[in-house]
């Protein structure tokens, strides 16, 4: 009986102990060392207006629709999209039909929306949605073809709006991961002028 009391004391004991360690601890731990090393990502990457208001976070996007701005992947999260409660993809396989119809549409919209040509290639992040639903960036190549609706729209130079472009192209993760990525919610914030470009 003594032994079993024992191992039951150990055990609450050990028990308490890494509750306080890994619950307490450690969260407040790596927290401080977030805040000191890295505070504006440890804090959501946010965006902010000139007077302080939050516009977003540089890593979800958003949804824009209007021609003068710069038009983000398609979106699954949530019943209208870049729901970033409802965090997901559409789930939809390579054989689908819908996914097949949706994408035969998609491409006909953007060719339409950048007067492009009936047979001119679309990128496929353009016309399909990322994982997340909130992917805050599109491909070079997405861009470019965006720039002329955009310039047209907000009465700029060609030159004007690719050199935004390039401002807002993020290189490859470690400049090898991944390929380079156009931030659209920034992009379209700086050519507003509701953030510092």
């Amino acid at each position: 009986m003594k032994t079993i009391a024992k191992d039951i004391l150990a055990a609450l004991v050990s028990t308490l102990l890494f509750a306080v360690v890994l619950c307490g601890l450690y969260p407040v731990v790596i927290w401080g060392l977030s805040q000191l090393l890295f505070p504006h990502q440890a804090n959501g990457s946010l965006i902010e207006s000139a007077d302080r208001r939050i516009l977003g976070s540089e890593w979800l996007g958003q949804n824009f629709t209007a021609a003068k701005y710069f038009h983000p992947r398609p979106s699954a999260a949530g019943a209208n999209g870049y729901d970033a409660a409802s965090s997901s993809g559409s789930n939809l396989g390579p054989t689908s039909q819908k996914l097949i119809d949706a994408v035969k549409q998609r491409v006909a919209d953007y060719r339409k929306e950048n007067g492009l040509a009936a047979e001119a290639l679309v990128p496929c992040d353009a016309v399909t949605s990322s994982g997340s639903g909130l992917d805050p960036h599109i491909s070079v190549k997405n861009a470019l073809l965006q720039a002329s609706r955009v310039a047209t729209a907000r009465g700029q130079s060609m030159e004007a709006v690719k050199t935004a472009i390039a401002k807002f192209t993020d290189a490859p993760s470690l400049g090898i991961l991944g390929e380079p990525g156009v931030n659209v919610l920034k992009l379209n914030l700086a050519l507003e002028g509701s953030i510092r470009d």
